[in-house]
């Protein structure tokens, strides 16, 4: 049997959502988004902001993740597809905070896009519109962003987006070493406007 790159990685038990930009689209992840996912993920750029990179097994297994989150409940951690190249872009949109913290529960706004996409204001395109999708479709009241304090990339688009710093709730991130130089998290908020 023959498996079209378009075909979705978990067969939908929900519509699912699909986000449009200017730029991108949001949407379900497909077939054809393994390998640039898992070449993204094992990009040494990209893993010096996620904790470290990943194998293209452990890749295949997040994007099923995320796939089957999506099928759930309708939205999570999209694809992303550039609409000019119809390429896979990265990651992103909204998912609830999969760990136990001081702010949780929470909803997580995140992004990661392919470093030949770096700087062109597309991770603000991406979470501007999940964010719109939070409040305005699923009338949430506020979603949170966090990375790593050395990432000062991310916290530029958090503070693009309007997003403001609670230093208070800043975290040891719980999945990584005490001692790993990225386990130090500040926390973004994001209330409704």
């Amino acid at each position: 049997m023959t498996v079209s790159a378009t075909e979705p990685l978990v067969p939908p038990e929900v519509s699912s959502v699909r986000i449009e930009t200017d730029r991108l689209i949001l949407r379900q992840w497909q077939q054809g988004d393994l390998a640039p996912v898992a070449a993204l993920r094992g990009d040494v750029r990209v893993g010096e902001t996620l904790g470290g990179t990943l194998t293209g097994d452990q890749s295949h297994a997040f994007a099923q993740r995320m796939a089957a989150e999506i099928a759930a409940r309708g939205w999570g951690f999209f694809a992303m597809e550039d609409r000019r190249s119809g390429d896979f872009a990265g990651f992103g949109g909204l998912r609830p905070v999969p760990f136990e913290a001081a702010f949780t529960p929470a909803i997580e706004l995140g992004w990661t896009l392919s470093p030949a996409l770096w700087g062109q204001g597309l991770a603000t395109e991406a979470a501007r519109a999940a964010s719109g999708f939070a409040f305005e479709t699923l009338g949430l009241d506020e979603v949170v962003a966090y990375t790593a304090a050395s990432n000062q990339r991310s916290q530029a688009v958090m503070q693009r987006l309007g997003m403001v710093p609670d230093p208070a709730l800043d975290f040891d991130h719980p999945r990584l070493a005490p001692d790993h130089p990225l386990a130090r998290h500040v926390l973004y908020r994001l209330p409704r406007p």
